[in-house]
C-alpha cells in the first residue's frame, strides 16, 4: 500500500460531500492475481468506487481445513480465501492497489466472523460488514446466541486492530433478512439495532444498509426512516452512513431488465440520500459475473446516479409535506420495533436474544429454529410489502390483508414480482 487509504467512512462522506454516489461491487477470486485484477479495475472505473474482497464459502462458515486443500489444489472458489493465504499474500495484492483514493471492504457471510476478522486486520485492513442477526438467521443453522457473543468478539477484535490513523468502519447486513419480501419497517429496525449493537462494542464508524424492494415510494420512505433513525439512536460522536443494496432477490433474466432495475436503485438511492450503493449486473440471474460484467455496472450506476439529480429538498418529491417523514409508516413501524428491543435490556445483545425468543422480532419465511416463524408478508395490488401476519411482534397486520394463507404458488408468483415486471418492460412492444 503506496500510502494509507482514508477511513472508510470519511471516504463514503467525502465523495457525499461532492454530489457523488460511492459504488461498489460484491466481487471475490481465490486466485491473488485475479483479485488484484478485480480490484485495480474496480479503481479505474470511471466512478467513485472502493473494492471488495468477497470471501468464500469455506471460510465463512469456519472450513478452513476446506479452504486450504481447496487453495493447495489450485481449486477456484467463489471467493477471496483471506484466512488460508499468507499475510503477505494478501498484502502484495493490496499494495499500490489500496491507496488514499481507493479503499477497500471485505465482505463474508460469516456468523462466527472471529477468524476473517483477524486475518483482516493482520493485513492492514480495516472495514468489513455482517451482523450478529444479519449474519445467522438467514444463512444457516448457527444458534443466535452463539452469533451473537461470536460477533461481540468480532466486534471487539475489529476496534483494537486499528492500524494507526484508522478507524474501523462495519456495516450491518440488517437491511437485506433473506433479501427480499421482507416488510421495510423490520429490515429499517435491524439495520438500527445492529449498529447499536457494533457502537456497544467499541466501533465508532458503522453504515446501515437497505435493499431494494418492491416498491419505489416505499423504498425511499425506508432510507429516509434509516437516516432518521440513525440520527437518534446511536450514541453521539459514531460516524454513519446509509448503504442501499441493489435488489437482492430473483434478478432480471435480460439485460434490459437487468439494467434498467440497477439504474432504478441509483436512482433511489440519489433520492433518498443514501451514500453508498452496492451494485449488481446484468449476468447476476444467470452466473457469478466476470470483472468486465462488475465494472460496466459500476459504471452504469454512476451515470443514472449523475443523471437522478440531487435528493429533494423537504416537501419536495414522493410524500413530501410537512412531517412527511416522520408520519410515514415506515419510520413509525421500524421505531416502535426499535424501542420495543432496547427497553427489553441495557445490553443490545441480550435485548436482541430476548426479543427473537419472545417474538418480537420475527422474520417473514426464515426457517431458522430461533426464529418465531409467525410473521408472514405479501405485495399488495400497488406493489408495497405490508404485512399480513405479525404474530407477536409490537406491530399490526396490514388491514386489508387477505386473510387467506398464501400458497406455494402465490409464493413464487411474490419472488418473481420483481424481475417479471422489469423484464417485462424491457420486451419489445408488438407495434399497434
Amino acid at each position: 500500500m503506496s500510502t494509507a487509504p482514508p477511513p472508510f467512512g470519511a471516504f463514503v462522506a467525502a465523495g457525499a460531500s461532492v454530489g457523488r454516489l460511492v459504488v461498489q461491487p460484491r466481487m471475490g477470486f481465490s486466485d491473488p492475481g485475479a483479485m488484484r485484477d478485480g480490484l485495480t479495475r474496480t479503481k479505474a472505473a470511471t466512478a467513485t468506487t472502493v473494492g471488495t474482497l468477497t470471501i468464500d464459502s469455506y471460510t465463512r462458515v469456519g472450513d478452513l481445513t476446506a479452504a486450504r486443500d481447496a487453495v493447495a489444489e489450485g481449486a477456484r472458489l467463489n471467493g477471496y480465501p483471506i484466512a488460508t493465504h499468507p499475510r503477505a499474500v494478501t498484502r502484495s495484492l493490496l499494495d499500490a492497489v489500496m491507496d488514499d483514493g481507493f479503499p477497500v471492504q471485505v465482505r463474508h457471510g460469516s456468523s462466527r466472523p472471529e477468524a476473517i476478522i483477524r486475518a483482516l486486520t493482520a493485513a492492514g485492513l480495516d472495514a468489513t460488514e455482517g451482523g450478529p442477526v444479519s449474519y445467522c438467521l438467514p444463512y444457516g443453522r448457527t444458534p443466535l446466541r452463539e452469533s451473537v457473543a461470536s460477533w461481540a468478539r468480532g466486534c471487539e477484535l475489529l476496534a483494537d486492530g486499528a492500524r494507526p490513523g484508522g478507524v474501523p468502519h462495519l456495516e450491518s447486513f440488517g437491511g437485506c433478512l433473506l433479501g427480499q419480501l421482507c416488510p421495510p419497517g423490520l429490515l429499517v429496525a435491524m439495520s438500527v439495532l445492529e449498529c447499536v449493537f457494533f457502537a456497544r462494542y467499541g466501533l465508532r464508524s458503522v453504515s446501515l444498509s437497505y435493499a431494494q424492494q418492491t416498491d419505489r415510494a416505499q423504498d425511499e420512505e425506508a432510507v429516509r426512516a434509516l437516516r432518521r433513525l440513525a440520527g437518534e439512536f446511536l450514541p453521539a460522536g459514531v460516524d454513519h452512513h446509509v448503504v442501499l443494496y441493489t435488489y437482492m432477490g430473483v434478478y432480471p433474466r435480460t439485460e434490459q431488465g437487468a439494467t434498467r432495475l440497477l439504474e432504478s436503485s441509483a436512482r433511489l438511492a440519489v433520492r433518498a440520500g443514501a451514500q453508498r450503493l452496492l451494485v449488481k449486473t446484468t449476468a447476476e440471474a444467470l452466473r457469478i459475473p466476470t470483472v468486465e460484467e462488475n465494472v460496466r455496472a459500476l459504471e452504469t450506476a454512476a451515470a443514472a446516479a449523475a443523471l437522478a439529480g440531487s435528493p429533494p429538498s423537504p416537501g419536495e418529491g414522493p410524500g413530501a409535506g410537512p412531517g412527511a417523514d416522520a408520519d410515514s409508516e415506515v419510520y413509525q413501524e421500524a421505531r416502535t420495533l426499535v424501542e420495543t428491543v432496547l427497553g427489553l435490556h441495557t445490553d443490545p445483545s441480550r435485548a436482541l436474544l430476548m426479543a427473537f425468543e419472545r417474538g418480537l422480532l420475527d422474520v417473514p419465511f426464515c426457517l431458522h429454529p430461533d426464529n418465531a416463524g409467525r410473521s408472514r408478508s405479501f405485495i399488495d395490488p400497488a406493489g408495497r410489502l405490508r404485512w399480513s401476519r405479525t404474530g407477536s411482534m409490537p406491530i399490526r397486520p396490514d388491514a386489508g390483508a387477505d386473510a387467506t394463507e398464501l400458497t406455494a404458488s402465490g409464493l413464487l408468483t411474490a419472488l418473481n414480482h420483481v424481475a417479471e415486471r422489469y423484464d417485462r418492460a424491457a420486451a419489445p412492444q408488438p407495434v399497434g
